[in-house]
């Protein structure tokens, strides 16, 4: 198995674009810097402040949103358990947010199609974290606000400053499907 690539948060610029464009379907990915946490509340939101020309709370250009709600923060941590969950409960707002500058998006699961074609026309990834590893994925967590939403609670919008968070690339931007591909019988 080959080492995982280091990538860097927002993908912005050339050099997001390179990045994302050289990702494949299968690829090991350690993830730095900043992300954002949304669930099915906030996407609503930012979902109806998007189709009323009102701006997101955060650049949304080169961003890497974390289908997570993330638990309170034990004593000397930033955060309590963060892992992913179910992506396809986001995947009626998933084209929206690719269209306004969306470079990526993690959860567990398989996206549908709609997506899939976002995905390809927009130019981004969506990465897999592995479900039941939230206290794993919390310590890759450096730092840890809120900062959109916060009467949602667990899943206000956060702002994450991550080190070396540890995915897989599901799916890419050329069509690449990592379900599709064991689907198939064959290994990336």
């Amino acid at each position: 198995m080959s080492r995982p690539v280091k990538i860097t948060a927002p993908l912005q610029g050339s050099a997001g674009e390179q990045i994302v464009e050289s990702l494949r379907a299968g690829d090991s990915v350690l993830l730095s810097g900043v992300i954002y946490t949304a669930r099915d509340a906030a996407h609503q939101r930012l979902f109806r402040l998007l189709r009323a020309g009102e701006p997101a709370p955060f650049e949304l250009r080169g961003a890497v949103i974390y289908y997570c709600g993330p638990t309170p923060a034990p004593p000397g941590r930033p955060i309590g358990s963060a892992g992913p969950t179910t992506s396809y409960r986001m995947d009626a707002f998933a084209p929206l947010l690719h269209a306004h500058g969306v470079k990526a998006t993690i959860g567990k699961g398989p996206r549908g199609q709609e997506v899939r074609d976002s995905l390809r026309e927009h130019r981004a990834l969506y990465f897999g974290a592995t479900g039941g590893a939230g206290a794993l994925l919390a310590a890759c967590v450096q730092e840890a606000r809120v900062l959109a939403f916060p009467d949602l609670g667990p899943e206000a919008i956060h702002e994450l400053k991550v080190e070396d968070f540890p995915l897989l690339v599901i799916n890419d931007a050329q069509g690449g499907d990592l379900f599709g591909l064991f689907e198939l019988g064959s290994r990336p």
